[in-house]
């Protein structure tokens, strides 16, 4: 799993049937410090997450199973939208 905020929100017309009435989100990447790190990513979101808010994504085949069908194909799915990050 890897944190990450919310940046942005993809929009498609034009989707596989399972996919209909999942929101795609574009995720940057974020360190434990909440600095962007890697390239952002587009991962399904089954729990409502906004712009900006931190959240928690599965990728791969964990991904998928984020999602209401678990046998959807994503490539990331959100997992949780976060609160805070402790690090002593």
């Amino acid at each position: 799993m890897l944190t990450g905020r919310v940046i942005g929100t993809v929009v498609a017309t034009g989707k596989l049937e399972n996919l209909r009435g999942v929101r795609l989100l574009v995720v940057q990447p974020v360190d434990s410090e909440q600095r962007d790190c890697g390239r952002p990513f587009v991962a399904a979101d089954s729990i409502g997450a906004a712009c900006g808010e931190l959240v928690c994504c599965a990728k791969s085949r964990e991904g998928a199973m984020t999602l209401p069908d678990p046998g959807v194909c994503v490539d990331a799915g959100v997992s949780a939208i976060i609160d805070s990050i402790y690090c002593p």
